[in-house]
């Protein structure tokens, strides 16, 4: 897989779980009160918090060829270790409730969407140390690539969750729908693992 699909793919797997960034987002859409600015914070947020990982972690481990091995071997079995959690999700389904007060002053939703952001310990743990993880193997080019992926993958989808909460909010609320996409992100999830691994045999 191309290194910007491979960040594409990734980044979307691991930004649509059920977390407190979505919820957020998905109640400021629901309430029609500045959902932009909502989105565009996180997006803001997991941007910082990707370079971090790609450039910062990834390019580190990159630098030394051991290092390289055990960065990709461990972000693969986060990649395992977060499949496995999907498909037993798949099993006791939850949903994403977007019900409660919405926050209403702009200063209080960049407050609020900072902190879900860059306070949360399972953001910090996608974005710095499972995707630098991830891109330790990559060359500078494909790095980049694979971070525009990553990127993309968090604007698209707090934008997207943002403008289109209305019709996203019953799906949100399916346990069947829940379901059904924690199969698909545990499979993904596997499958990106499995290149990463296949990935450090070429020579």
């Amino acid at each position: 897989m191309p290194p910007f699909l491979r960040g594409l793919t990734l980044g979307l797997t691991l930004i649509v779980a059920i977390g407190p960034q979505n919820a957020f987002v998905l109640r400021q859409g629901l309430a029609r009160r500045h959902a932009g600015l909502a989105a565009l914070v996180c997006s803001l947020a997991d941007t910082l918090l990707i370079i971090c990982g790609v450039l910062g972690v990834g390019a580190l481990l990159a630098r030394n060829p051991a290092l390289t091995t055990l960065g990709t071997l461990a972000g693969a079995a986060f990649l395992l270790g977060y499949g496995w959690r999907s498909f037993q999700a798949a099993r006791r389904p939850v949903t994403l409730e977007a019900g409660g007060q919405s926050v209403t002053t702009p200063r209080a939703i960049v407050a609020t969407a900072a902190a879900f952001s860059l306070l949360n310990p399972h953001a910090l743990l996608d974005t710095v140390v499972l995707l630098g993880g991830a891109s330790a193997g990559l060359g500078g080019s494909g790095r980049y690539a694979f971070l525009a992926g990553t990127v993309l993958a968090s604007w698209v989808w707090f934008f997207g969750l943002a403008l289109l909460a209305g019709r996203l909010a019953p799906l949100m609320r399916s346990p069947r729908a829940w379901q059904v996409l924690d199969v698909l992100v545990g499979l993904t999830m596997w499958a990106v693992a499995a290149g990463l691994v296949l990935g450090l045999r070429r020579p």
